[in-house]
């Protein structure tokens, strides 16, 4: 039998965003740099990073929190953003545009212009239950 936690999984929000033109290795190490960190940390964290993938990151973040935020009006819950926590964040390869550049001799090489699917998941923190399971 499944247990349930004290805090509501309705308010988990997440938000995607598409298409982004960065890397998905280079999305990754700023992905990882927030993963598991309070809501509020990892906007300090991503505003002062130096990666450019940090600035897309920062705002698929900024509105997972606001989806949090529309969740909790709809349901008339209480809604604290220094509560969330990001439970999962990760990056997936988008569609690569393939592109081409004159080369000597007449030849030309392919360029990949990669793009990447960003999505990140915040939920309320959930409270450790007293007691532990033994």
């Amino acid at each position: 039998m499944a247990t349930t936690s004290t805090e509501n999984p309705t308010l988990e929000a997440r938000a995607q965003a598409r298409h982004v033109r960065v890397t998905a290795q280079k999305a990754r190490r700023v992905i990882d740099l927030i993963r598991g960190k309070n809501a509020s940390e990892a906007i300090a964290t991503l505003r002062f990073a130096p990666q450019s993938a940090s600035e897309p990151i920062l705002k698929v973040l900024e509105s997972a929190i606001a989806n949090a935020r529309v969740k909790a009006d709809k349901t008339a819950e209480r809604f604290d953003e220094r509560e969330l926590v990001i439970t999962s964040a990760y990056v997936d390869e988008g569609a690569t545009m393939k592109r081409f550049r004159p080369r000597a001799q007449g030849r030309a090489s392919r360029i990949n212009k990669r793009t990447s699917h960003i999505t990140v998941v915040v939920a309320p923190q959930t409270k450790p239950s007293k007691g532990g399971n033994r």
